[in-house]
């Protein structure tokens, strides 16, 4: 089997990990931990406004943002891009040194200041050849609060409808506090994440990263 895209484009992840060879959702406790956290962050990120439309339009006409369609980074410092504005970011990346921060939590922050000070791609850069993508439904995950740390399902931002994230309430302190705490995880490469080591920190973590090149 190859890779796929799972509802976003840019994360891939190995068919082998997600499905059975006949085709079936494996169960979430038997793919592999890496996988498991960007399926899960999955669940919290899609439908979300594209990040540049964001930093363009801001909060009060958050609902003129189109919705993600590609998400590149690391769990819990992912960006998010609409079609129009993935070509910014890969031409940030590629040129002008996002390869050098990637899998640093100050990745994310760092496009962002990057486009919020004008920085845009030439007319007609080039993007990306994307792998093909899965179907768009996630499949229907068992329980995620108890198998992985709150943070993976703890959100900060904005919903494309205006409205506040399921995972994450307004006015819930403690999660958006979490989220802080735990921006910039990445994916962890131990194996079978069962028990207290699958919670996120970073003395645990490696890095396994796709980014475009």
């Amino acid at each position: 089997m190859g890779k796929v895209s799972i509802g976003l484009r840019g994360w891939r992840f190995d068919e082998d990990d997600l499905f059975t060879d006949d085709g079936m959702w494996r169960p979430l406790e038997e793919i592999p931990k890496g996988p498991r956290h960007r399926l899960v962050r999955l669940q919290v990120v899609m439908n979300n406004p594209c990040d540049a439309c964001y930093l363009i339009h801001g909060e009060a006409e958050k609902k003129r943002c189109d919705p993600a369609d590609v998400v590149y980074g690391e769990p819990l410092d992912e960006v998010l891009l609409c079609d129009d504005h993935e070509a910014d970011f890969l031409f940030w990346f590629r040129e002008r040194g996002g390869d050098t921060i990637a899998g640093e939590e100050t990745f994310r922050d760092a496009f962002h200041e990057w486009f919020d000070d004008g920085g845009r791609a030439p007319e007609g850069y080039g993007g990306m050849e994307h792998v093909e993508e899965a179907p768009d439904e996630l499949p229907d995950l068992p329980d995620p609060e108890e198998l992985y740390d709150e943070d993976l399902l703890a959100d900060e931002r904005p919903d494309v409808d205006g409205g506040e994230s399921e995972t994450n309430p307004v006015g819930d302190a403690d999660a958006a506090e979490n989220a802080d705490a735990a921006a910039g995880g990445v994916d962890p490469g131990d194996g079978d994440g069962d028990g207290e080591d699958d919670d996120l920190s970073m003395d645990d973590l490696d890095l396994d990263r796709e980014y475009p090149t």
